[in-house]
């Protein structure tokens, strides 16, 4: 059975009608649960990240302002979101929560967090609703603690992942790769070590074929022995964020692409879950539960 990381303080509240969907991790974890893709027993909750061990992959002053709420007015701006006290708890679980979906994917050899993706969180500040990137923490904790080797950093949000690859710039052994639409925030690209351009209105077949030929290269060049996989929603045709044309078969296709080709290859994946915004939030949650259901389905054939 599927192993899931979640936690009931990753809600947020938020100003009406904000564009970040503050209550979508409980309701993610009760479909989940409710599909059947997971049983209670399998669900594990992270405790707060020690601030020394967040300090791998940012400023102390940054994540002492995150915990007291010191942030200037600026500060908020740029991160996208309020602080508040729910925000700071939050902000402090999620990390651990993909360090331990890692954890469980290193173990059984594929796990999901129900959260994370945070990826636009760079290392002096927070950007793009994002604030502290729990996969550059989870990478960097990991092979600094010697629990594994090369870890790969995929990450098909459709915005690129800019605070991870900054974080990261000097991790040989941490490799970057962001399939990202180019006209899409962030409007000042960082340098993966590996960036897949992709054109606005790009639908499903041509960008499944795509994807398949960076598997190929990532798994020759790369060779990891983790995969932190960004499922993010948001290349789909209804996100009002997003600026490509899947379908929702297309995202289903893509979760069972990247989950089988890491499976055959014999490398443990975590998934987190990355953005969504679509304007149904019934919508959003099932999109967002595609990469559970995949994964639900290839542990049972394992079982």
């Amino acid at each position: 059975m599927l192993h899931v990381i979640s936690h009931p303080d990753y809600d947020i509240i938020l100003p009406e009608g904000h564009r970040f969907r503050g209550g979508k991790f409980t309701a993610l974890i009760d479909y989940v649960i409710r599909q059947g893709f997971v049983k209670d027993g399998r669900i594990s909750q992270p405790r707060p990240v020690d601030p020394e061990l967040l300090a791998k992959a940012h400023d102390r002053d940054y994540i002492a302002a995150i915990k007291d709420g010191t942030l200037t007015k600026d500060q908020e701006r740029v991160l996208g979101l309020p602080w508040s006290e729910k925000l700071s708890r939050r902000s402090h679980l999620a990390p651990e929560g993909t360090y331990k979906t890692c954890l469980k994917a290193l173990e059984h050899g594929l796990a999901c967090h129900a959260a994370g993706g945070t990826h636009h969180a760079h290392y002096t500040f927070g950007s793009g609703f994002c604030v502290f990137n729990d996969m550059a923490y989870a990478a960097m904790r990991l092979v600094d603690e010697g629990k594994t080797g090369k870890v790969l950093i995929l990450d098909v949000d459709v915005h690129q992942g800019d605070g991870t690859a900054t974080i990261l710039s000097d991790r040989s052994d941490i490799y970057t790769c962001s399939l990202h639409c180019d006209a899409n925030y962030p409007y000042e690209k960082a340098e993966s070590d590996r960036d897949v351009i992709l054109p606005d209105g790009m639908e499903d077949a041509a960008y499944l074929k795509l994807l398949a030929n960076v598997l190929e290269e990532l798994a020759a060049v790369v060779k990891p022995d983790l995969v932190i996989y960004d499922a993010g929603i948001d290349v789909h045709k209804a996100d009002v964020l997003g600026r490509l044309a899947m379908t929702t078969e297309g995202v289903r296709a893509r979760e069972e692409m990247v989950l089988s080709f890491w499976q055959k290859q014999a490398v443990p994946v975590a998934t987190v879950i990355g953005g969504g915004y679509t304007k149904s939030f019934d919508d959003m949650i099932a999109l967002h539960g595609l990469v559970f259901d995949v994964a639900a389905s290839m542990m049972r054939k394992r079982d």
